[in-house]
């Protein structure tokens, strides 16, 4: 769903860019506390809780490169949004779309650059919020435990696609740069988007009952998710007595093999496996298309690329050069995922430090 240049006219790009910007600062914030909680970041700050949304906007860039296919002659893809929220927190989660669709645009002429504010919006704001807002509210009304955060996880993915569908539409309505009969839009994106949100559900419920089978403790979405163990006193049920949890090994403590198996999987993903995606339009493209919303799409700032279009410029293999570009921006996303992560938590601790320094002042 990644929105070209010239779809969306400049002053509505413009006012989505600032809505975007707007959500990025406010995540920035809400990922320090996110990024310095829960088990994993415990004693050990910001060498083990970067690396990991690192790792979760680089396989949402690998899985976003399997296009699969919806319908005839369309072909859809991961958005993420609900998968990262849910991995690592909502705050957290937008800056990894928020990376994605940076490296994608600059690396990949995919997506716009003046619409860069628009598919941020578009498919990690909204994505974000309507998936974590339906996952916590289904929380709340089932069962504790690992099938309700899986059945959760899935259902919460399956609306965010359609609903990041309607936004694009509503943005058009304002500011398309084609005249077509807006009501025709949104039945077209929003049709086509509930196919493709069942393959997104499928994906996220997938990823989430993995992790969460081998580290819950580092699923975000599941924190708080154990029932209190109950005793029965007088024919009467009632909470036992919190006992203090046995400190686990280090070893067992340690994410790394998590994020060894992480990135071995995007690696493989984004450099072997998308050589065999669907080469059908995706949603997007194919309601453009066929609607003629597409009509005034500009060229991309970044044609020119060597990594355009998933491809390594002068590697005439098409195999090897999709392959190779894969992982250069698995890579790209890792590194620069992972090192605003870390800036983000390290300000959290300086942050901490500062003011526990000035109240023992």
């Amino acid at each position: 769903m990644h929105v070209p240049d010239g779809m969306i006219n400049l002053p509505v790009s413009a006012a989505a860019g600032v809505v975007a910007a707007g959500a990025v600062a406010v995540s920035l914030r809400g990922a320090r506390r996110e990024l310095g909680d829960g088990p994993l970041a415990e004693g050990h700050g910001a060498e083990r809780t970067a690396p990991l949304a690192g790792l979760v906007a680089a396989f949402v860039f690998a899985v976003q490169m399997l296009n699969f296919p919806v319908a005839a002659g369309t072909s859809g893809h991961l958005l993420g949004g609900a998968l990262a929220a849910i991995l690592v927190g909502p705050f957290t989660g937008v800056l990894c779309i928020a990376v994605v669709l940076l490296m994608q645009g600059i690396l990949f002429a995919d997506g716009g650059l003046t619409a860069l504010g628009v598919n941020i919006t578009v498919m990690g704001v909204v994505t974000v919020l309507v998936s974590y807002g339906i996952f916590r509210a289904l929380l709340r009304v089932l069962p504790r435990g690992r099938h309700s955060v899986t059945g959760s996880a899935f259902v919460a993915a399956l609306v965010s696609v359609p609903a990041a569908a309607a936004a694009f539409t509503l943005l058009y309505a304002i500011g398309g740069t084609t005249d077509i009969p807006i009501g025709k839009v949104l039945t077209a994106m929003v049709g086509v988007h509930v196919l493709i949100g069942i393959g997104e559900a499928a994906i996220t419920a997938l990823t989430v009952g993995a992790v969460i089978a081998v580290r819950p403790d580092l699923v975000h979405g599941a924190r708080g998710l154990a029932a209190p163990l109950k005793l029965r006193v007088d024919g009467e049920l009632i909470d036992a007595p919190a006992v203090p949890a046995a400190p686990a090994p280090a070893a067992s403590r340690s994410p790394r093999g998590l994020l060894a198996a992480g990135l071995g999987t995007a690696l493989l993903l984004a450099g072997v496996v998308s050589f065999y995606a669907s080469a059908n339009p995706d949603g997007l493209e194919k309601v453009a298309a066929d609607k003629g919303i597409d009509e005034k799409v500009e060229e991309h700032a970044a044609a020119d690329s060597p990594l355009a279009d998933y491809g390594i410029a002068d590697i005439s293999n098409s195999r090897l050069s999709g392959g190779l570009a894969g992982v250069i921006g698995v890579g790209a996303t890792v590194v620069v995922g992972s090192g605003i992560f870390y800036v983000v938590h390290r300000r959290r601790t300086e942050s901490a430090s500062s003011a526990s320094s000035a109240e023992r002042a």
